[in-house]
């Protein structure tokens, strides 16, 4: 695994991670069990989407200084754009899962924000032993790219075909293997995860809600981790452009959440963007798609299906 990034910045990315996580576990306690509204979401929207760009322009910067060479620092930061764009925008199926997953167990309001932040820490955690994983085997073995690419074209193809589907949790294997193992009560209690039942201690709804959205996290990132390899080959830039765009996550599904219908259209622009990725992947030795060109087209095509979704959209 090559890197254009030195050891001084790996270590300047986790410390910035762990600030900002204390930061919002610190902020979230102090708030409480509360409703997250729609001017808060937008708010810590903005937030972190401004600091994942000031991330970026270090990032350009610390390239700059290391290699001296402003055409390198561009690529990179363009590589770091265009793999963050394409991260949240795959987020928005995560979103919509979860919030199936929020409405299917009843989960009120006021208790969703800390489930989300747990999944956030499980999510950095198991995506940053994938990528790192994935980096080491496109490292040893090329041709695993053609397998990647193949995954994407059949899951871009797949979701294409299963867009006007309703979900249904009932059918969601997680939720299955879950319930087997796990004797659960049928009330909540707070915000606990655990609870006394007949004297036994068994699990509340909350904690299979998060044991369910971290599985079904995992599974998204078989999508994501790939696409992201097809624009670029450094860890480093996969593994920041992952972490970054998960830590608004939690922002983005509250924001999304009161918006959920007026993209009722998204999952066949995420389905056009996965064939792409896909199709750049597996050409990958005939002919490499520039970066710049890959970043028009992710935001073409979700500029269009956002459009498209809103002039179509129930009560317009």
């Amino acid at each position: 695994m090559t890197s254009v990034a030195p050891l001084w910045l790996w270590l300047v990315f986790v410390a910035f991670v762990v600030f900002a996580l204390v930061v919002d576990f610190a902020f979230m306690n102090k708030q409480g069990a509360h409703e997250v509204g729609v001017k808060e979401a937008l708010r810590w929207s903005i937030v972190w989407v401004a600091v994942s760009l000031c991330f970026n322009a270090f990032l350009w910067w610390a390239v700059k200084d290391v290699t001296g060479s402003v055409a390198e620092a561009n690529t990179k930061a363009l590589e770091f754009l265009t793999g963050y764009l394409i991260e949240k925008s795959l987020a928005v199926d995560n979103i919509f899962v979860f919030l199936l997953i929020f409405t299917y167990f009843a989960v009120p309001p006021k208790f969703q924000k800390r489930v989300l932040m747990i999944g956030i820490l499980g999510a950095i955690v198991l995506r940053t032993v994938m990528i790192l994983v994935g980096a080491w085997l496109i490292d040893q073995f090329h041709w695993i790219l053609y397998v990647f690419g193949a995954f994407l074209i059949i899951t871009g193809i797949k979701m294409w075909r299963g867009a006007d589907e309703d979900s249904n949790l009932d059918d969601n294997p997680a939720l299955k293997l879950l319930r087997r193992f796990m004797p659960v009560s049928k009330e909540y209690d707070g915000e606990k995860f655990w609870t006394m039942e007949n004297g036994k201690k068994i699990a509340t709804p909350l904690l299979m809600v998060v044991a369910l959205i971290g599985v079904t996290d995992v599974i998204f990132a078989v999508d994501s981790i790939p696409a992201i390899f097809a624009i670029t080959k450094d860890p480093f830039i996969v593994l920041t452009s992952n972490v970054f765009a998960i830590l608004g996550l939690r922002a983005m599904f509250f924001l999304l959440q009161a918006a959920a219908s007026r993209f009722h259209l998204l999952n066949y622009g995420l389905a056009v963007i996965l064939v792409f990725i896909g199709s750049k992947m597996m050409l990958i030795d005939i002919f490499k798609i520039p970066v710049a060109v890959s970043l028009g087209v992710v935001i073409g095509v979700l500029a269009i299906t956002m459009i498209w979704s809103h002039k179509t959209a129930p009560n317009t």
